[in-house]
């Protein structure tokens, strides 16, 4: 076999003979080669294979379900957590309510407030056109009850603050003297100018008598302390009761005395028995109120 090669440099041509031998040796050699290609292609594939292969194993699939089911069951006890806390804040919310609902009962009691206008047993009156509105998530609940209890904090502080007040002014109430120092009985005698029964002369009368039985009970017109128990010259047994704010009730001619010095009393407590000790006629309570150290008419204080 002759192969003609042609030469660009010299242009001159090259003729090479090639016997039966060497053309089958040469194309044994290439046949080689492309055997050797394809096997290497051949394993290269096998390897990407096998890779996909063991991808794919289903041992593996499994082991990722299960580990995706544990992070959602994770989940869903961190949403039950919570769901269970902000129950519970609902709860303690719900409690407050139901103070603020039993005092703000207490306090329409108290101030003799209209139930009507007050009604804790219901719920206020509300309303309005409706509009369209998007549901509460679960950070907005969060949000929303945060507010609630600030705003139900701040309301029963209002009405605690309301509470003080409306007892401070039952205390001014109780401790300004009002009624009568006896439980029966009449005036015989009334504040200011008069004839004196011992010596027939005028005389400023400092009190207001109270005629009565003898022994019968003289209470205290309202609450205070009792700063004096004893006799006095001209009052006979005495008793004295301070009000605050310069405010003093004084007891006179009692057949003896009850209450003890330093004791606290209510309005309507006895502090002593009704007699006719000192410059007496007979029996009956000598009442006097003092402002300030100075005898005032007790007639504003005792009504009609």
């Amino acid at each position: 076999m002759q192969l003609i090669l042609f030469n660009r440099r010299d242009g001159k041509t090259h003729t090479l003979h090639l016997n039966r031998g060497a053309l089958l040796a040469g194309a044994s050699a290439a046949l080689m080669l492309v055997v050797a290609g394809a096997f290497s292609l051949g394993m290269t594939l096998g390897e990407r294979s096998g890779v996909r292969t063991a991808n794919g194993d289903p041992s593996q699939f499994a082991r990722a379900v299960a580990s995706q089911q544990q992070e959602l069951a994770q989940l869903k006890l961190q949403v039950q957590a919570r769901i269970d806390a902000l129950s519970a804040r609902m709860g303690q919310v719900n409690a407050h309510v139901l103070r603020i609902d039993a005092l703000g009962k207490r306090l329409t009691e108290m101030a003799n407030i209209d139930s009507r206008e007050f009604d804790f047993d219901s719920q206020p009156a509300i309303g309005g056109p409706e509009s369209d509105g998007v549901g509460a998530q679960l950070p907005d609940l969060s949000r929303m009850i945060g507010v609630m209890e600030e705003r139900v904090t701040m309301r029963g502080v209002q009405l605690s603050a309301l509470e003080n007040v409306i007892l401070q002014r039952e205390l001014r109430e109780q401790i300004v003297p009002e009624g009568r120092p006896v439980r029966r009985g009449f005036i015989s005698s009334q504040f200011g100018e008069r004839q004196d029964p011992f010596t027939g002369h005028q005389a400023f009368h400092k009190g207001v008598d109270f005629a009565g039985t003898m022994g019968a009970e003289v209470v205290a017109v309202a609450s205070g302390v009792v700063t004096y128990a004893g006799e006095r010259s001209g009052y006979g047994n005495v008793v004295e009761v301070s009000h605050g704010n310069g405010l003093v009730t004084r007891y006179a001619h009692n057949q003896s005395n009850l209450a003890t010095i330093g004791a606290t009393v209510t309005r309507g407590d006895p502090l002593a028995l009704m007699g006719s000790t000192g410059r007496s006629t007979g029996p009956h309570v000598h009442f006097e109120v003092l402002k300030d150290g100075r005898q005032v008419n007790p007639r504003s204080f005792i009504g009609d």
